[in-house]
């Protein structure tokens, strides 16, 4: 497992874009026929990628957490983003499309990542500590909280949808959910926000080879920007904007980990002040 610590936004404003990039983007999260994880300091979070080719794969606890089991003191949001994928927990299935989600609360002591049909799927997860045990819970693409958001006059026309959240399938921590850019539209989240009281990560999906998203990052007053391609992820620091515009439209899983479960949590940076 990889090892990310903190970083102020003080010494991030001095950053070089190597540096941005070794800190905050997580570029290589899906590797064909292994489990990839990748823990970060701000929050104590864990974004995972499994892609499972002839065996299943299953999820074992590294050293750096001390623990048994991987979710031992732990819970986790799972996203199928590519093919039709099975999720085996302490020997129960769960099947799932591209864009389907599962929910694994704490305790739940074997789990396991298997592809149906030909094409490898592929599984992204986000793991947050956890101090009580909630019920597992799968949904299908669609039928979380969806919200429309966004015109296309403004580039910004998208679908949200809302899956593990205050008013959704319930987590200790854990706040879950994909928007979809609808076709002609290339912004998200412009004006942009932070959450003071919690660490985002973004997983963007369905770029095409050549195609990126601007993603735009930082002090709301010093802001930076990472060029970021198909199935790489970004953390996000309570004090950072996430935002981004790309060369097409694309979706993008958000998670999110820290004090609260309120998605309506957050601090809103009027445009006029973003420099």
């Amino acid at each position: 497992m990889e090892n990310r610590h903190t970083v102020s936004k003080a010494e991030t404003a001095s950053m070089n874009t190597e540096e941005m990039r070794a800190n905050f983007l997580v570029p290589d999260l899906f590797v064909d026929g292994e489990i990839t994880l990748v823990h970060s300091h701000f929050d104590r979070v864990v974004m995972g990628g499994a892609v499972p080719l002839d065996e299943p794969l299953w999820l074992l606890a590294p050293d750096e957490l001390r623990a048994d089991y991987f979710l031992e003191r732990r819970e986790m949001g799972v996203f199928v983003t590519q093919g039709t994928g099975v999720i085996t927990t302490d020997g129960d299935e769960h099947e799932l499309p591209k864009g389907g989600c599962l929910y694994i609360g704490r305790g739940v002591h074997d789990i396991s990542f298997r592809s149906v049909g030909d094409q490898p799927a592929r599984f992204y997860f986000f793991s947050a500590p956890a101090h009580a045990s909630y019920p597992i819970v799968s949904v299908l693409p669609g039928e979380g909280d969806v919200r429309e958001l966004g015109d296309q006059e403004h580039a910004n026309r998208r679908t949200l949808n809302r899956y593990i959240h205050d008013d959704g399938i319930q987590s200790c921590q854990i706040v879950m959910g994909l928007t979809q850019l609808h076709p002609g539209s290339m912004w998200n989240t412009m004006p942009a926000h932070t959450h003071d009281r919690r660490t985002e990560c973004y997983l963007y999906l369905d770029l095409p080879e050549d195609a990126r998203v601007v993603h735009l990052f930082g002090d709301p007053t010093e802001t930076r920007h990472m060029i970021v391609a198909d199935h790489e992820a970004i953390i996000s620091p309570s004090w950072s904007i996430h935002s981004g515009v790309g060369t097409q439209a694309y979706s993008f899983i958000w998670a999110m980990a820290g004090e609260n479960k309120s998605f309506d949590d957050m601090d809103h940076q009027p445009i006029d002040t973003l420099r």
